[in-house]
């Protein structure tokens, strides 16, 4: 496609092919920054590349910002959570705005976001840092203390997650002291959380310009196994309040442009907690789920909200009208062997056969011992759905879970 000169010059963070197509078949000039094992293929295709490993960010952090400055680069997308804090680095330099390194930092560091979550008066769940397995015990006693339970009560859960990994990596749950002993000590620290017993959903919110201008509410069936979009009509019904939330988001975390995903709980009486947030695509291929629903590239509008020279037109032409202009729901299952030893895949016939089933991209087994899983583990691959209603979407997507997929 045509490059606008006018338009900005945008650099893509890490290795996604979707998003190399959409940047391709878009207005804007693009380079992808990616590690060393891309380049052949980059070559190949004709695409522009600068190599970079996003190891920690060292004193040749600054080197890439001015590589990339001196190419001419506006602004930086991570496109992974790993490069969250290297395109604050890199923005702050080509923006500059040394504030949008900070900001990075904030929406990589788990407890760190939190405090400022709070500091914002947005609403979280009790949450502290560990720093060893006594840190854990503590905290689960004390949580339990709290909601007043009482000798042979079973416990409430707490959660412990990795501080700056992409949202089910390394989250595992623990309910009683024994579980205490199975986490490995190189997981330390960690991220400690009182459980919210809640409907879990997340958003997709493109801002631009400080104001919000498409916000999509993703629904869970199952956090880590399904996800469907737009929403049904019963989650839908807080859009308004799930609006004001992001809303004093974007002002707590002083969000002017770019993209948040957030993920927030809504307690029974209708109260709303927040969870956490990234700055950077969502998983489960949500943005291709997106692309199906209504028809729009949402990698496209990731380079439209971070260009500082898109215009309010663009913005306006680009977005479609939220929940009216979905021409369907779009939802993906992942899988998971739900036996200790499989040895080929077999797809369901009731999968196949049913109206909704699009397609499917799992490979054959390489091993035959499924490794148990700790915590929310990888799953084996997407199923993906497409049909009118979202209710039978959402029970199809729930009917998975009981389903064999490798035998």
């Amino acid at each position: 496609m045509e490059k606008s000169p006018d338009k900005g010059h945008i650099a893509l963070l890490g290795w996604s092919l979707n998003a190399v197509e959409a940047a391709e078949n878009f207005d804007r000039r693009y380079v992808v920054v990616a590690p060393e094992w891309a380049e052949d293929y980059c070559k190949e295709h004709a695409i522009p590349y600068v190599p970079w490993n996003f190891e920690r960010l060292n004193d040749r952090s600054m080197e890439i910002a001015e590589t990339l400055k001196d190419m001419g680069v506006d602004v930086a997308i991570p496109l992974y959570e790993e490069t969250v804090e290297w395109a604050g680095a890199i923005n702050s330099v080509l923006l500059d705005n040394p504030r949008l390194y900070g900001q990075a930092l904030l929406l990589r560091d788990k407890a760190l976001m939190k405090r400022r979550a709070q500091l914002g008066g947005i609403r979280v769940g009790i949450f502290e840092e560990a720093h060893d397995k006594e840190d854990v015990i503590r905290f689960l006693k004390r949580v339990n203390q709290t909601l007043l339970k009482l000798d042979g009560d079973p416990n409430d859960p707490i959660h412990l997650k990795a501080f700056d990994k992409a949202g089910c990596l390394g989250h595992r749950v623990i309910r009683t002291p024994d579980e205490v002993d199975t986490i490995p000590e190189e997981e330390f620290p960690v991220l400690m959380e009182s459980h919210l017993d809640g409907w879990e959903f997340a958003v997709e919110a493109w801002i631009h310009d400080g104001k919000i201008r498409f916000l999509n509410i993703s629904e869970y069936v199952t956090l880590g196994y399904s996800v469907f979009v737009p929403a049904t009509p019963e989650l839908e019904q807080y859009r308004e309040s799930i609006t004001s939330q992001i809303e004093k988001l974007i002002k707590t975390f002083d969000i002017d442009f770019g993209f948040v995903h957030p993920e927030y709980f809504v307690t029974s009486d209708g109260e709303m907690y927040f969870g956490e947030v990234a700055y950077r695509p969502p998983g489960f291929k949500v943005f291709e789920l997106l692309e199906r629903a209504y028809g729009f590239n949402a990698y496209q509008g990731l380079i439209l909200a971070f260009d500082p020279k898109t215009t309010e037109q663009e913005i306006t032409d680009f977005f479609p009208r939220e929940v009216v202009d979905a021409k369907g729901v779009a939802g993906c299952f992942g899988v998971y062997p739900r036996r200790r030893v499989v040895s080929r895949l077999q797809m369901p016939e009731e999968t196949e056969d049913h109206p909704y089933f699009e397609s499917h991209e799992l490979t054959a087994p390489l091993e035959e011992t499924v490794t148990k899983r700790t915590a929310f583990g990888t799953h084996w691959g997407l199923l993906y759905f497409f049909g009118d209603d979202p209710h039978t979407m959402r029970d199809l997507l729930k009917r998975q879970e009981d389903l064999d997929f490798y035998v």
